[in-house]
């Protein structure tokens, strides 16, 4: 492996119907590899049924040292919350 491989953030979805999970991270020279790396790496045991491989270099996130200013907003838009609703039994994985 080169040192000068970029890094890949590696999702995988376990079952169909839910998100898609960051599980770890590889290197690798472009997208096909990576996806081949993070297949031999984080689904050795059928773990999957989807992957998805981001540069990590592609990624912007937000500061933790920020998080007042950027989520605050939302705690006075209570209507936003989920609380207010009954699902019924036979909606799953929310």
């Amino acid at each position: 492996m080169s040192k000068d491989w970029p890094l890949w953030e590696v999702f995988i979805r376990s079952r169909g119907g839910l998100s898609h999970k960051h599980v770890g991270s590889v290197h690798a020279p472009d997208p096909e590899l990576a996806m081949r790396h993070a297949r031999d790496t984080y689904t050795r045991r059928l773990e999957g049924v989807s992957i998805w491989v981001v540069r990590s270099s592609d990624i912007a996130a937000s500061d933790p040292q920020q998080a007042g200013s950027m989520f605050d907003p939302a705690e006075t838009k209570i209507y936003r919350h989920p609380t207010f609703y009954n699902l019924p039994d036979a909606v799953k994985h929310m």
